[in-house]
């Protein structure tokens, strides 16, 4: 029996325990809810999303909802779709660009309680890296590309995607097989999910947890 989503939510927006660490406050940004079937568990926000404390408002966000066959006001309004990366807050950028890595504690700390909380799940797209080796452990292979190439292995509770980011162009255009394989069965995923009965937004609006 899976625990109170709201506690954990509750919880999870008032961790501190990488304050100190992180260049900024902690801003955890989690946005799921007790009708969600479809995770997105990617690495960390960006900078615009620790900003706004809406995931995915990015041009990687873009590429995904693409990838997903969904837009922009059913990735947000649909309360079936949740997204909690690996980790909750902003890690900060790194001296030579990118971000940092996301830092493996707050997996440690709250996803077994956010999983057990959602028992209507039926998919977890592993978005990058990061996301695969924690949630794969011996199971990932030896690297992302790798990983992704077996997306059969991990299928249909699964779905590995590399990560949607536009540095990942490069990487999209050595391996079409990516597109030509596993974005229609993601997109039919989806479909088939958000084809259950419509999951409206509570009154009053669509909360955001940030």
């Amino acid at each position: 029996m899976g625990g109170n989503l709201d506690d954990v939510l509750s919880d999870i927006r008032a961790c501190r325990a990488c304050a100190g660490v992180l260049p900024h406050t902690p801003r955890p940004v989690v946005r799921v809810f007790p009708e969600t079937r479809l995770l997105i568990c990617g690495q960390a926000p960006g900078r615009r999303v620790h900003e706004s404390g809406l995931p995915f408002t990015d041009p990687s966000g873009d590429r995904l909802r693409d990838w997903m066959g969904v837009d922009y006001e059913t990735f947000y309004a649909d309360r079936r779709i949740g997204v909690a990366a690996q980790a909750f807050c902003y890690p900060g950028t790194a001296p030579k660009g990118g971000d940092y890595p996301p830092p493996t504690r707050c997996a440690d700390l709250w996803r077994p309680q956010l999983l057990d909380a959602l028992p209507q799940m039926e998919l977890t797209l592993l978005v990058g890296g990061y996301a695969q080796a924690w949630a794969l452990g011996d199971r990932a292979k030896r690297n992302m590309t790798e990983t992704v190439q077996a997306w059969r292995d991990y299928a249909p509770n699964l779905l590995v995607l590399p990560h949607p980011s536009w540095r990942n162009t490069a990487w999209l255009r050595k391996n079409p097989w990516f597109e030509a394989e596993v974005v229609p069965y993601l997109r039919e995923r989806v479909r088939s999910i958000l084809s259950s009965a419509t999951a409206r937004p509570r009154e009053g609006g669509d909360p955001v947890l940030s």
